[in-house]
């Protein structure tokens, strides 16, 4: 898999077809990516003792074939140093 955690993708298909963000987490073993801000949906989390029920938002992975490498982060801030 030739994307990997901190490049900038694009979405090319789908619900958030044209949104672009960088990837927090490269799943290799199923062929997907966790895109920052893409894919979100809303967790429903239970009130306990103590504490108070909350809902929050996650971010579902996307597979692979649905992203375009705009540009590698790691790559370029190693060839920026001296």
């Amino acid at each position: 898999m030739k994307i990997k955690k901190g490049d900038k993708v694009k979405i090319i298909t789908g619900k958030d077809k044209g949104k672009s963000g960088v990837v927090l987490r490269a799943l290799p073993r199923e062929d997907t990516v966790i895109v920052e801000g893409i894919a979100l949906y809303k967790r429903h989390l239970k009130g306990t003792a103590g504490k108070v029920g909350r809902i929050i938002e996650k971010s579902r992975p996307v597979h692979v074939s649905n992203v375009m490498l705009i540009s590698k982060e790691k790559i370029k801030s190693a060839l920026d140093a001296p």
